[in-house]
């Protein structure tokens, strides 16, 4: 049996909100926005993701606060 295991970090707003996710496998650290129906992209490290993601939100947003899960 192969599993594969991932790590999450829930992106949040200023309000409290979920913004998106950055996810952690073997290929790298995947953003997607929250309800959005595909990921921003796969990227060799974790603040590339971030950056991707804050990058994606509404112009002006503040930097989202990101907790592991």
């Amino acid at each position: 049996m192969t599993t594969t295991s991932s790590t999450i970090w829930v992106a949040y707003g200023a309000e409290g909100n979920v913004v998106g996710t950055v996810r952690k496998t073997e290929e790298g650290y995947t953003s997607t926005v929250a309800g959005a129906d595909a990921s921003i992209g796969t990227y060799p490290n974790m603040d590339i993701a971030k950056n991707a993601l804050h990058a994606h939100l509404a112009p002006g947003s503040e930097w989202p606060r990101f907790r592991e899960h």
